[in-house]
């Protein structure tokens, strides 16, 4: 064996010293909560939100947006970039086949008089749009040309019908939440892509007075597994209703949310596995962060506040991966990598809803505005 030289012993004794310095260095108080903090900067300086629409003119589009769908070309080999669709107010959608290089400006049906709050897209090609108000303002639309014309499949009828959320199992099976009537949600579905009809709600729990649910993000309704329906209330309260049947039985369960209020409730839900994670709060307090988000490990038999709540009021979550969510709000945006447990700021930017697909997500919100989150440390 080869003696040590002298270079090998002296690094060797640097690098002692170092350690043993180090080690006083951080009993210093001030000292340790320095590292740490730059310690725990660096992920966030990995993780942003980056937005792709400035440089369509406010002035010509200025379009509230308030929903958001990501989905795959119909040749995912020729076309590899996701298909992001997005909807709001005016009767606006933005359409890119591209990944959110470039959108494309389209109306529905011409007129402005939508306030569109659900997008539900397969391609390209092919997208329902959903809006929402009294009786006959909320109303189902269907496109198969890239949204330059769209058909009307749903209009509504009694002036307490008010759509909230669209979702979809495929391009033929879809669901759509209205507010009470006559003391019930309303749940409306379509088993062949073209007709809907309303869901027996014998089974329904009876909405507590007032109770309604929130058309701020179209996410307040979730589909799991093909088969299980959630969606969830506010306005004084803040529950989530499940069906295990598509939409044959249910049951109904508090949760810790803020409530009380007309403006405070639940606002979105989100499952992945046995996990449940719920956000929302006070809409007219961005930054109050209490009683913002709550996640239950048990598909929703027990309920717990998160130990550290995004910043504020948020209306928007949804999973990124199996210990990943993302939630956007009026007030910013945040981030959890322990379930739901313990959330980080990560923007301030306007936002209303969130989309994930493959690993990436996007957000949007007042302005056109269409955002990319980036996470350089994957």
């Amino acid at each position: 064996m080869d003696a040590p030289s002298y270079g090998d012993d002296a690094r060797s004794q640097a690098n002692l010293i170092f350690i043993l310095a180090f080690r006083i260095l951080l009993e210093c108080s001030p000292v340790r909560i320095l590292f740490l903090t730059i310690l725990f900067a660096f992920p966030a300086a990995a993780q942003s939100w980056r937005i792709e629409t400035s440089s369509i003119e406010a002035s010509r589009w200025n379009a509230n947006l308030h929903a958001i769908s990501a989905t795959h070309a119909r040749n995912r080999e020729r076309h590899p970039a996701a298909v992001i669709w997005a909807a709001g107010s005016d009767s606006r959608v933005l359409r890119s086949d591209d990944g959110g290089k470039h959108y494309t400006r389209l109306l529905v049906n011409g007129d402005r008089v939508l306030d569109l709050r659900g997008v539900q897209a397969f391609d390209e090609k092919i997208a329902y749009v959903m809006s929402t108000g009294p009786g006959k303002l909320s109303r189902i639309y269907k496109t198969r040309y890239g949204g330059e014309a769209w058909k009307l499949q749903f209009s509504g009828s009694s002036r307490q019908f008010s759509l909230d959320a669209l979702v979809c199992i495929s391009e033929k099976e879809c669901f759509a939440l209205s507010d009470p009537v006559d003391g019930k949600f309303v749940l409306i579905s379509t088993t062949d892509g073209e007709h809907w009809k309303e869901l027996p709600g014998d089974m329904m729990p009876p909405a507590l007075p007032e109770e309604r649910a929130f058309a701020a993000s179209g996410s307040c309704l979730a589909i799991y597994d093909k088969r299980e329906i959630y969606f969830v209330t506010g306005h004084g309260a803040a529950r989530v209703f499940h069906s295990p049947d598509l939409g044959r039985t249910w049951t109904v369960t508090d949760t810790p949310i803020a409530k009380g209020n007309p403006s405070w409730g639940a606002f979105s839900i989100a499952r992945l596995g046995n996990m449940l994670v719920v956000v929302g709060g006070d809409s007219k307090d961005d930054a109050g962060p209490e009683r913002t988000a709550a996640y239950s490990l048990d598909q929703g038999a027990t309920w717990n506040l998160a130990a550290r709540p995004p910043g504020g009021f948020r209306s928007g979550v949804a999973f990124l991966d199996h210990n990943t969510l993302l939630t956007v709000g009026a007030g910013g945006e945040d981030v959890s990598t322990d379930q739901g447990a313990h959330w980080m700021r990560t923007g301030d930017v306007n936002l209303n809803a969130i989309a994930v697909l493959d690993g990436a997500a996007w957000a949007v919100g007042p302005d056109a505005t269409i955002v990319r989150w980036d996470d350089h440390s994957r």
